[in-house]
Order: structure tokens, then sequence, then C-alpha cells
């Protein structure tokens, strides 16, 4: 199959997309152990378990593989600061909590190749001394749980999992989870709460998880995405996963374009691809309408507008425009959007999943929200928006997580890109927006008719 290319900007090499973790999601049967061995599956496995774990950890840190839950964190250090010398059991736990607005990788992996996932973490495990691995999975994903379930029932059955696998002296159980539903459960201290069968609230670090995680014992935490691309490094190499990607970012990664885009979906191409380069292979901006603003890694990543559009999608590149590239949810948002709706909408969102440990977090969005209800209705003045950026600032940074960080992100954003139309919804006494036309207010003669949103 030929990979679709896009020309890319200011002479570089022209954008292929990268079908490694999605290279078989066309197969109608792509989630079953035999389809997944006709393709090559457990064949890293059998190489690692030839190797020795530290070797394991060292080409994980030669690949530059960065975690892609959204922190970016050097995978091969990560596992490298579980201690050698704990007489507590060392454990693997998986974050696949995906609940981010926008963010829709991982639930898609899990359905069409849950085995890539299970042999990552096979492997994982082995590289880090850990006999019992866990897999934390959205409750309100059903027939997600029920596949990977499936999976590892394939697992245990070929002897991939157990006692003595593949005659190797290793001996590692998976357990998969069904959390209860809360956003804040992808945090990964709340992860761990609920996962001990508590309340899933941020702990306080340190100690952190590496020291005492689950259970107390060195844990290692790891997104969907991290760990199901490690068998590719351990079968092809560190320096193969390195001619993808930029230096500092190496490698490819699931982009989700959502939104206002012709052809929304995922599209798993190397880290530091364009938006610009994204949306040529998608089709572009849905016919008749223009890119107003977007958001790099869902909606705890302070939107972008247009001007961004050939920034490159790496870690270092959203860093130099004052965003985060996080979970690479590209949500495509046109001319016809509202930006204070879509703010306020967002806000709405985080005031709901606040778990209520933190005062800042708690308070502050329920106020937030308050304030959103009166600007959109036209009740609000400019003072009301210094006054959210005075609560953003004392709400970033004064939590247990990062949920408070994530929640003022659109807010501080919206206001620096967008302080006009803040303003039209003070002199319009509402929403300058025509919700039938989905268009800006122009013409004053429309005004006057009464056309209101």
């Amino acid at each position: 199959m030929t990979e679709p290319t896009v020309d890319a900007p200011g002479g570089r090499e022209p954008i292929t997309l990268t079908p490694v973790l999605t290279q078989r999601w066309d197969q109608p049967d792509s989630f079953t152990r035999r389809a997944y061995e006709k393709a090559g599956g457990y064949k890293a496995l059998r190489m690692a378990l030839q190797r020795k774990p530290e070797d394991i950890i060292e080409a994980v840190k030669d690949s530059g593989l960065r975690g892609r839950g959204g922190a970016g964190f050097p995978t091969g250090m990560k596992w490298s600061f579980i201690p050698k010398d704990s007489p507590k059991p060392t454990y693997l736990v998986v974050n696949a909590d995906e609940s981010e607005p926008g963010t829709c990788k991982d639930i898609p992996l899990m359905m069409a190749d849950p085995h890539v996932l299970l042999e990552g973490v096979i492997i994982t495990s082995y590289a880090i001394g850990a006999k019992t691995a866990f897999i934390y999975v959205r409750g309100e994903v059903l027939h997600v749980f029920r596949r990977m379930q499936n999976a590892v029932a394939e697992a245990y059955e070929a002897g991939y999992l157990g006692t003595n696998i593949l005659d190797s002296g290793v001996d590692i159980d998976v357990v998969v989870h069904a959390g209860a539903g809360a956003y804040i459960c992808g945090e990964e201290t709340a992860l761990l709460d609920s996962l001990e069968g508590r309340r899933g609230q941020p702990r306080l670090k340190p100690p952190f998880p590496a020291v005492a995680g689950l259970y107390a014992s060195p844990t290692v935490i790891n997104n969907v995405e991290t760990i199901a691309s490690v068998p590719s490094i351990v079968e092809r190499g560190a320096d193969w996963f390195r001619t993808m990607g930029t230096e500092k970012s190496p490698g490819f990664g699931i982009f989700s374009l959502s939104g206002h885009v012709t052809n929304p979906g995922q599209y798993e191409a190397p880290l530091g691809i364009t938006l610009r380069e994204l949306l040529d292979m998608a089709g572009g901006v849905r016919a008749g309408h223009e890119l107003k603003f977007w958001t790099p890694g869902g909606s705890s990543t302070p939107m972008l507008t247009a001007d961004h559009l050939d920034v490159p999608l790496d870690f270092e590149g959203m860093a130099g425009v004052g965003s985060l590239l996080g979970t690479r949810a590209l949500q495509i948002f046109d001319d016809t959007t509202c930006v204070v709706r879509a703010t306020g909408r967002w806000v709405e969102f985080y005031k709901h999943e606040s778990c209520g440990k933190c005062t800042p977090c708690r308070e502050g969005f329920w106020w937030m929200v308050q304030i959103f209800d009166r600007l959109e209705k036209g009740d609000g003045t400019e003072a009301d928006l210094d006054k959210l950026l005075d609560m953003s600032d004392n709400i970033a940074g004064r939590s247990f997580c990062a949920l408070a960080d994530g929640g003022v992100a659109p807010v501080v954003s919206s206001i620096q890109y967008f302080r006009d139309e803040y303003i039209a919804h003070f002199e319009n006494q509402g929403c300058p927006f025509d919700p039938a036309a989905s268009t800006l207010f122009a013409p004053e003669s429309q005004q006057e008719a009464g056309v209101r949103a």
C-alpha cells in the first residue's frame, strides 16, 4: 500500500505517513493473536528474552522514545529509576484511561491491535523486573475492556504469559482493570489510588511512583502508545526508530484529527510533521471555511491559530510557541466557531472533573464557569477578562496535579489570541455568531433586523 505524501514547506523532504502501530488496522481480524503472529507478532518478545533486561532499557534510552501520554518524559530514563535493591515487588501499570477531550488514539489502538500493546507490556515487565502488570482501561469503554481481556487470554494460551513464558524461566502475569470513570484517573497517582480500590485523587509527590507507587512498591506507569512502541524498537533497533521524527523528539506518533476537517481520523506520522501537512493529507478544513483555532494535544493544551500551521508538531516546536504537544489530539475549529462558547464548555468540563482535593481547582473553575456564562450572554465586562487571567494565575501550579494547569490553558490562550471576540460579546450584548448560519455577524443591517445569537 502506497503511503500518502505531501510536499513539506521550507525545502524539507516530503512527509510520508509511517504506519507502525496502525499498519494492521484495516484488517478485519487484526485484533486476533493469529493475525498478529502472522504479521511477525511476538518475534520481538522472543528477541527480548534472549537479552539482558538492562540491555533492553539501554536500547529504549538510545531510541529517544518519550512518553506518548502527553508529558514527553524519556521512557528509558523512567524505567531506570526503579530501585535495584528494593525488597518489594516491582509493578508495571499501563495508563489506558484515555479521557482527554479530543484524544482518541489509545482506544482504537487497543480495539484494532491489542496484542501489540500486550507484547510491549510483557517486554517492559521483563526489562524492569515486574512479575505483574496492570492495564487500567477506562470503564465506560466496555468493548475495549473485553477485547483486552480476550487478548490476554489468548496470550496465556500461547505461553506468552504465566509461568516460565516461552521456556525462559520468566514469570509474568497481566491484569486488565476497568476504571470507575473519572478524568482525574488519567493522572498517574490518582490512577494508582483507583487501582488500589480507593477514590481516585492525586497523591503528594515525593515519593514518586518509581519508589513508592502501587501498593507502596516500585512502579512504572506508561501510556498505551508508549508501551505499544516498544516491540518495534526491540525488533528493529534504536537507530531505525531515530530515522523518524526530530533529533530531540524521535520516532512516530498517532495524530488524531477531529472537528472541522474534511477527513477526520488517525494519522500516524513522524513527530515534527506540521498541521499544514496533516491537513493536506486529511483534505483540509471543511469546504467553504477557514481554520480559526486548533489544539495540538487536546483541550488541556493552549490553543493555537492559523499563524502556527507550520510549527513542527514535536515537544520542542510546541513549547517554542507557548503550547504543548500533549496527546496529539488535533481539534480543528473553523471560522463558524465562537471561541468564548468553546472555551466556556471546556472550563465546565474541568469544573465537573475536578476531584475536589485542591481548593484553587475546586473553587476556581466553579467561579470561572459563572463568568463565562455572563460573557457569552453579553453581560460581562472587559474587567472580567482580567479577572479570568488573574484567576488562571492563581489556579495553575497550585494543585496536586496538572488538571488545574490544563483547565486554564484554553482560557489564557483564547484571551491572548481572541480578546477582540470577547469584547464583541459586550458590544453586541450577546454572542456575535448566528447559530443558524454558523457565521460571524458583519452587516449592521442584520443586527438592526434583530437577528442575534
